[in-house]
């Protein structure tokens, strides 16, 4: 730069034609930059205090979401914005609280009760096993206690009781249960269907195994494969 200017004073340069010659690409390389923001729609909120790293939210590949942490840190985290939130409103505070998940409430029966959010929305977890929190309910993955916790745990082991309407002694994996659709079997991970025309209570576990093997003759339905993003 001051070798430029040398040039100007002495005269072999004009001064507007090397101001522009300076500020053409660097006025390209901040344009650039706010293009990107735009699209990505970065905000940058603040400094998360504990930590000390960068809060900032943006579009990512699943929708509105909070960062914390620098897009080079190997520990970066990442949640999804609630639907309530945007990201022109919402706050530092509120994004640190995303952050909270998944939320340890204590113990229940000798096992941790905790909340999270996971691809089907809000849930508990204990000893394994998912209770959804549901989406009319005041419950919060953020703000509920214990306590409640457990009442949803219990609801949802009466509710399996209830739809429960055999097990097999010779493999107590293997149960028929009362689905929205009516009986079927559940052997490990599969769901096998029952016919129709046949009646729960008359299938021993001879006629199980026949069921569940037609099941794994079927031929299994292929997942579409997701388009790349241009």
């Amino acid at each position: 730069m001051e070798a430029q200017f040398d040039v100007i004073a002495e005269g072999r340069k004009d001064w507007q034609q090397m101001i522009g010659e300076f500020y053409k690409p660097f006025k390209t390389l901040v344009d650039d930059a706010l293009e990107s923001e735009r699209e990505s729609g970065e905000r940058i909120l603040g400094t998360d205090p504990i930590t000390g790293k960068q809060v900032l939210v943006r579009i990512g590949r699943f929708g509105p979401m909070a960062q914390l942490g620098l897009p080079d840190d190997e520990d970066k985290k990442f949640s999804s914005l609630r639907p309530t939130q945007t990201l022109r409103s919402i706050t530092l505070d509120e994004a640190l609280m995303l952050f909270k998940l998944p939320r340890k409430l204590g113990e229940y029966e000798g096992k941790v009760v905790s909340t999270s959010i996971g691809r089907f929305g809000p849930y508990v977890v204990h000893n394994s096993k998912f209770v959804s929190i549901k989406k009319d309910t005041d419950d919060d993955p953020y703000t509920i206690e214990l306590t409640r916790a457990i009442e949803l745990i219990e609801e949802k082991k009466a509710a399996d009781a209830a739809a429960l309407l055999k097990v097999f002694e010779e493999d107590e994996t293997v149960r028929i249960i009362n689905g929205r659709w009516g009986p079927f079997i559940k052997a490990g991970k599969k769901n096998v269907k029952i016919p129709k025309d046949e009646d729960y209570k008359g299938i021993d576990w001879t006629r199980a195994q026949e069921l569940i093997v037609e099941h794994d003759k079927r031929p299994q339905k292929k997942k579409k494969a997701q388009k790349g993003k241009k």
